[in-house]
C-alpha cells in the first residue's frame, strides 16, 4: 500500500495543498485555504504536518517557519542531510541531497561523539531564474 493511502483526511489534504504549492506555506495558511475543507483549528493542521514530517512526506523550513512537500519521498534516508535552496526573491525551494556534505558532517560529528537525531540545510539566496 502505498504512503498516501494511508493518510487521514487532513493529512491528505495538508500535503495536497503543499504539493501545489509554489512555495511554502505556514501552518496558518495552510489554515486558511482549507478551512472550507473542515479543518477548523491550528492543532488539526500541525496534528497533520507532525504526521506527514514523520513519513518523509513534508519538511519544516526552520528559516521560514513553513513547509514544503518533499521533492522526493523517501530518496534520503531519515538521519541523513536534507538540504533546501531558498531563493529570497521568488520563494522557489529546492531539495537536494548531497552525499559530500553529509560525509563531511557525519565525519565531523564522529571525531567529536557527537550523535545528530537530524540534519537540515538551509542556503538562501537568489535562484537562476531570478538572477
Amino acid at each position: 500500500m502505498a504512503e498516501s493511502e494511508k493518510l487521514t483526511k487532513n493529512q491528505a489534504l495538508v500535503l495536497e495543498r503543499l504539493e501545489a504549492a509554489n512555495s511554502p506555506l505556514s501552518a496558518y495558511e495552510l489554515l486558511d485555504q482549507l478551512r472550507e475543507e473542515g479543518i477548523k483549528a491550528p492543532l488539526q493542521i500541525y496534528r497533520a504536518l507532525e504526521k506527514l514530517q514523520a513519513a518523509d512526506l513534508v519538511h519544516r523550513l526552520e528559516s521560514l517557519n513553513s513547509f514544503v512537500a518533499c521533492a522526493e519521498p523517501h530518496c534520503h534516508a531519515h538521519e541523513g542531510l536534507v538540504a533546501f535552496a531558498i531563493c529570497e526573491n521568488c520563494g522557489d525551494v529546492t531539495e537536494f541531497v548531497d552525499a559530500i556534505v553529509q560525509s563531511r558532517l557525519a565525519e565531523w560529528s564522529n571525531k567529536r561523539d557527537f550523535v545528530p537525531s537530524k540534519t537540515s540545510l538551509e542556503i538562501r539566496g537568489i535562484c537562476a531564474k531570478c538572477a
